[in-house]
Parts: structure tokens; sequence; C-alpha cells
């Protein structure tokens, strides 16, 4: 599988299957002539797709989204195969996307669409509305974990908001950024209104210093601040999400095995290597036995491995093992007890699950994204605690608490763009909701009105019905007509 007729001409890279390392596709490494020739193109085919009108747009995504639902298991192979995930790991990502570019298509009208607002006493003279004009091309950076949702989240909203789109994957999975690509151009033949540029971070940094109206990037925050600083260059405006060191709070009356098992799907599924994936757990004294004897016994059932009933697959990136290795021996070291694995879970590819409790919080499996299937629980003595111990971090993308009686508020004190009661992460598969972190994790929303604003700017019209009473906009206004203003504010706005 391949993205230009003759890659001979061209530096290329394999994709490779990280859990066997058989290649998945062969791929150009794009430079910076060849991005901005992209985007160049993209800019032509995006005055077109604005110009063909919400209902038009709509229609061509809808039709996208079906050739998706009819193709997932496609798809979802494709993705085990590049990304290694488990086939039904790759199917639930796929439907979450479906059920997001959907909602895109059908709410970018009412959302984006001219609306009137009210001038107010002094203008009421005038006609008031706010539209929302998309920016022209919207360059995507996307991530390898999940390699059809996380862009869709950014690819979805933009195309619906009336873009362009250049869409560079990573370099670990860029034959599922060709499958999005191609797919797409089968419903738009006429113009490449999503384009695909790959390579690695050379092909990334070319692509912010294209000319493309603005770039969405996902990533590490490392990495988001050299995309930061290259976009800042031509003050190219940027949403960015980057990682987490997200929290699950247990209070004294939750439902523990419900906790339990969302710990185990929040903290193990996708080989822990998912931003908004549980990597820290604080439960109150009063059920922290009964919480740790469940959470043990669910994990100890998981399997890592390629096959079928492999519960989590490989480490897509290989130098993470060495941080999943280091965040271990570190806690270990310190006094922390793996309750679940231990260093001897820690393999060439794959990582079994490991609990860890008694860490100190200052170790690098408290503070640092550990991005494997690794969790901490810390007993705490009340939830208060439990926020103040979830809070103390630079990050702030995801959250979950299980309570009963106070879970609405310990999910408002949490110093994250997002928070789940009594279920983990289900803000991330409700379409409406905006997505997007605090502090390290980023800024900017994608998902729900939020985002498809995120990639359309807001357009401000006043059109004058009658003339003003009042007439101050002018060099000509008389003594009297301030005079007649002064009562007008002290009468609306004097009083006590």
């Amino acid at each position: 599988m391949s993205v230009d007729p003759d890659l001979d001409a061209l530096d290329t890279f394999e994709s490779l299957n990280p859990a066997t390392g058989e290649p998945a596709g062969r791929f150009p490494v794009h430079d910076a002539k060849h991005v901005a020739e992209t985007v160049d193109r993209a800019r032509i085919a995006g005055q077109w797709w604005a110009e063909l009108g919400w209902d038009e747009r709509c229609r061509r995504l809808l039709a996208w989204k079906g050739i998706m639902a009819r193709r997932i298991q496609q798809l979802s192979e494709l993705v085990h195969r590049e990304n290694g995930k488990p086939v039904s790991d790759a199917f639930l990502e796929i439907v979450s996307a479906i059920e997001h570019l959907h909602w895109a298509a059908r709410h970018a009208r009412p959302v984006l669409g001219p609306h009137r607002v009210s001038p107010g006493a002094l203008m009421a003279n005038q006609a008031a509305t706010v539209e929302y004009q998309p920016y022209g091309v919207v360059a995507v950076i996307g991530p390898w974990n999940y390699p059809v949702f996380t862009p869709m989240g950014s690819i979805a909203y933009a195309l619906a908001a009336g873009n362009a789109v250049v869409f560079k994957p990573s370099e670990y999975t860029p034959a599922i950024g060709e499958w999005l690509v191609r797919t797409l151009a089968q419903v738009v033949p006429e113009q490449p209104v999503l384009s695909l540029v790959t390579g690695a971070g050379a092909t990334g940094a070319a692509l912010c210093r294209s000319g493309a109206d603005k770039v969405a990037f996902t990533g590490s925050a490392a990495t988001g601040k050299r995309v930061m600083a290259a976009c800042a260059e031509s003050l190219t405006p940027m949403l960015i999400e980057c990682g987490g060191k997200d929290v699950l709070i247990v209070d004294g009356d939750a439902d523990v095995a419900a906790a339990a098992d969302a710990a185990a799907w929040g903290g193990m599924s996708n080989a822990g290597q998912t931003c908004i994936g549980v990597e820290r757990v604080y439960v109150v004294d009063s059920v922290y036995d009964e919480f740790v004897q469940r959470l043990t016994t669910l994990v100890r059932g998981l399997r890592a491995g390629d096959g079928a009933g492999a519960q989590l697959g490989p480490i897509t990136m290989p130098s993470q093992v060495d941080i999943i290795r280091r965040h271990i021996a570190d806690a270990l070291d310190r006094g922390a007890r793996a309750v679940v694995g231990g260093l001897e879970s820690v393999h060439s590819t794959y990582v079994d699950p490991v609990v860890l409790v008694d860490v100190p919080d200052d170790a690098p499996a408290i503070t640092e994204e550990t991005f494997g299937p690794t969790l901490t629980v810390t007993r705490v003595r009340d939830a208060d605690e439990a926020v103040d111990k979830a809070n103390a971090t630079d990050y702030g993308l995801a959250a979950t608490v299980f309570a009963k009686r106070r879970g609405m508020e310990l999910a408002r004190r949490v110093r994250s763009g997002m928070t789940s009661v009594n279920s983990v992460n289900a803000f991330a598969a409700v379409p409406s909701l905006p997505f997007g972190g605090v502090g390290q994790s980023g800024f900017g929303r994608i998902h729900g009105a939020d985002g498809l604003r995120e990639f359309a700017r807001a357009k401000a019209i006043t059109r004058q019905r009658f003339r003003s009473p009042l007439p101050v906009l002018t060099f000509a206004r008389t003594p009297k007509a301030e005079a007649r203003l002064a009562k007008i504010i002290a009468l609306r706005h004097g009083r006590g």
C-alpha cells in the first residue's frame, strides 16, 4: 500500500506491525516543498468545498460515513495490522469516530450558520448577526494510539465547517491515514479536500510552516511545544491536545465493583496507551482494601498478545517500553509494592498489566505520563484529599469519579477538561460534548459545538435598519445628543 505512484524518486519509510515486525505499507517522506504544494492545492479545494454549501457538504460527509460503516471490519483489521491493538478495540474506536462524523455533518449548519443576536438598547436600530466562516486549510497532525478516532475529531469537524484538511498521520500509522483520504475521495472526487502528507517530525514541522490557516495537533507535551513554536513564527492559530496523568477517584459510598471494573478498563485498554486513560487511582480508606482486591482479580485475568483472545496489544512505539520499565523500577526501589505484575511484566514488545500500591507522591509513576498498562492505587482519608492529590499535577486532561452523594461536586473540583461520574471516559463517546484539556494537556476543543467553532472564524455583521434617534457615532453629534445619552446611561446603569 502506498500513496504515490512512483516512490523510487523519494525517500521512503516502512510502516511496521508492532506485534510482528511485518511491513504494513511503504510511504514517502514528504519534504517542505511537497508539503507546501499540497497546502496550495488544498487551498483551491477548500474554496470549492466552502462554496458547495451546508447541505451538499453534509450529504457528502454522510456518504463518507456510510463507507466507513460498511467497511468497518476492513478498517478495524487495518488498525490491528498497523497499530497492533486488538481488532475489537479498533472496532470500538471506529464506531465512535463514525458517530462524531455523523454529528458534525448534521450540526454544522445550526451551530455555525448565520444567526441573529440582540443589538442592545443603544443600538436598537441595528440588525446584529453572527456567522462562522471556514479558515480555509486546516493542518491536522495525528497520533498513533487512536489513529482513527482522535484525528477524526479534527478532520470531521474541520470539513463540516467548510475547510479543506491536510492530514499528517503518525509515522507509525500512515496506512490508516491513507485509507481515510482514499475513501473520502470516493464521495468527493472533484477536489482534494482531504490530503495526505507522510513522514516524521520534519514533515510535521514543514506542515506547521506551510501556510495552513490553522493547525490541530495531538501528541506529547514536548512535541506540542515545538509545534507551537513553529506556528508562532507566522501567528498560525492552533489547538493542541497533549497527554495526561489522568485520575480515578473512589469515594466511600461508591459502587466499588463498578469502580474497579472502570479502573481496569480505563488503565489497561489499548495497553494503557490512551491520553484519557486512567493512570492514578485514589481510593478512600473505608473501601480501599475491597477495591484493591476486586481490581487485582480483574487485571490478573487480562492477557497481552497478538492472537485471538488477547485483550492487550503491543506497545506501539518501541521507546515507550523503556519509560514504562523505568517508572515501575523507580517505584519499586522507593518502597512501592506490585500487587499485580512487576518488572518481569515488561517484555520487548508487550507489557503485561501492572498494579502498584504505596507509590510515593513524587515518583515518576505518579507525576509523569507512563502510557502503558500500569496503575498506581493510593489510599486517602477522604475524597477531599483525593481531589487535592488529583490536582497536584501540571496535566489536566480527563478524570473519573465514582461516588453517589458527592459525584458532581467532586467532578467539578477536579482540574481537568473532562470528567465522567460513575463511568469511565463516557464523555469521549458523546458527540455533543467538547473534548480537550488544560495546563500541560493543551488547549482548544474538538467535538461538539465548541469543536465546530474551533475550525471557523466568528464573523460579526451589523446592518442599519433605520436612522438612530440618538446619533452619536458621528463628528456631527450635538451636545444635546450627548446629554440625552448621559441621562439614558444614568437611568439604565447608574442605580445601586
